[in-house]
């Protein structure tokens, strides 16, 4: 009657999981499980909808795109929310460096003399450091030139430059007048975000 016993090879050809070792099994339940893993990948990235923005700088592609996001309910965690945050700070000191240079070669005068003081104050500001080039302006930072910018942009002379911006590049979010940016910078919990420009690639 032995002679007439399947062997192991007809046995794992009729009852594959009966015959496999522990290790095997678990080898085949990882298997499937990354099959299905691909699986919804794939049918994922066949209805993923890719999209291409163009547009020269200003003209709206960032704030687009967090329009969308908010819309769609994906709300910004807290570390966006800071970023954001860092980037306006950034942004009204650049703003305001501008405005000040603006001033002197538009032969714009002070609204007060003594207001040159707080332009040299953030003409000194080293655009060249690190949190800079990356667009980032910590609170403590910030706020050490933020008495200046308040001065500077309350000044009639800054004023008529900001008048004629027109006449030089100014970005809209980098002035301190942009959603109250300097009467709420020292505010800890002022988080605009769709007024943010990032840093251009």
């Amino acid at each position: 009657m032995a002679d007439f016993l399947p062997t192991r090879s007809v046995l794992n050809q009729c009852f594959p999981v009966c015959l496999l070792t522990s290790t095997e099994v678990e080898q085949l339940r990882k298997s499937k499980e990354i099959d299905k893993s691909l699986s919804r990948d794939k049918t994922y990235a066949e209805r993923l909808v890719k999209i291409l923005l163009l547009g020269a700088g200003e003209s709206g592609k960032s704030t687009f795109l967090k329009q969308m996001r908010i819309i769609h309910g994906q709300d910004f965690d807290q570390q966006d929310r800071e970023e954001f945050r860092a980037t306006i700070y950034s942004n009204v000191i650049k703003g305001v460096r501008v405005l000040v240079d603006a001033r002197e070669k538009l032969h714009i005068p002070w609204g007060s003399p003594d207001n040159q003081v707080h332009g040299d104050n953030v003409m000194s500001f080293d655009t060249r450091s690190a949190m800079m080039a990356n667009g980032q302006v910590e609170m403590s930072v910030f706020l050490k030139y933020l008495p200046s910018i308040q001065v500077l942009w309350a000044d009639s002379g800054i004023q008529q430059a900001y008048d004629r911006r027109r006449e030089f590049q100014l970005v809209s979010t980098h002035t301190p007048g942009e959603k109250g940016t300097h009467s709420q910078g020292k505010n800890p919990q002022f988080q605009p975000v769709l007024s943010t420009q990032g840093k251009q690639e």
